[in-house]
């Protein structure tokens, strides 16, 4: 009989709060700045090469996106980008540091349902103001109890945090909408990973679905959860 569950982990971009929908939104307003240089679908890749060599200097979040589009403009212009299109690249970025946080359906009555029944943990990476934020924003706070904000989700991550805050990765579930961050790591690691898509992901979080692992399972939305770890728990 497989041990029943301790503890589990969820993401949070995407999975708890809407957030890939606002860099789709800023980038297409930075496309449309410097429409003058290039398409929009070779400045987004433009964009998205950049973010790529950034990501080990800047890491994830808001802030590095800005940077890059910054790097992005200089570099498509030949270095002749105007000042006002660097202060309103600046704009964006600051706007989407301040934008109200979007609960997503489901988020707050999962949480309740498994609150208090098992340890509930928010793993996160990215900025770690604007993460704090946004769990600040979003009500939720008080349902986990604990909380991650990690630079990288590797396995190594997954065994340590749900040792930390468990009995192990074995009697561990992350749940998330990225298959490269949330669910082969966590798989990996020895835990349950429970993919819950969403419409919009980063094409950095792109990986092929484990569907041999016998620890994969895929959700239509996180409503389901409830059901599959009850479900898990009996097995």
């Amino acid at each position: 009989m497989s041990p029943s569950l301790s503890t589990i982990g969820f993401d949070a971009d995407d999975t708890l709060w809407q957030n890939e929908y606002y860099f789709r939104l800023t980038e297409e307003h930075f496309t449309t700045l410097l429409a003058d240089h290039g398409e929009p679908h070779i400045l987004s890749s433009r964009l998205l090469e950049a973010e790529r060599r950034n990501l080990q200097l800047y890491g994830y979040g808001i802030k590095g996106f800005t940077l890059s589009m910054i790097e992005t403009a200089i570099e498509v212009t030949e270095g002749r980008v105007p000042t006002a299109v660097i202060q309103r690249i600046l704009a964006a970025g600051r706007e989407m540091l301040s934008h109200p946080v979007e609960t997503l359906p489901h988020a707050r009555e999962t949480l309740e349902k498994l609150s208090g029944r098992y340890r509930i943990v928010l793993i996160t990476k990215g900025d770690l103001f604007d993460q704090e934020r946004k769990l600040a924003q979003s009500g939720l706070g008080d349902l986990f109890d604990a909380v991650e904000i990690v630079s990288e989700k590797s396995p190594q991550t997954y065994d340590r945090l749900f040792t930390r805050h468990g009995e192990g990765p074995a009697r561990s579930m992350m749940v998330g909408n990225s298959l490269k961050s949330d669910v082969v790591p966590a798989i990996e690691a020895g835990s349950w990973g429970v993919y819950v898509p969403h419409e919009l992901t980063w094409a950095m979080e792109h990986a092929d679905e484990p569907v041999t692992a016998s620890r994969f399972k895929r959700l239509a939305h996180l409503g389901e959860l409830a059901d599959l770890v009850e479900a898990i728990d009996r097995s």
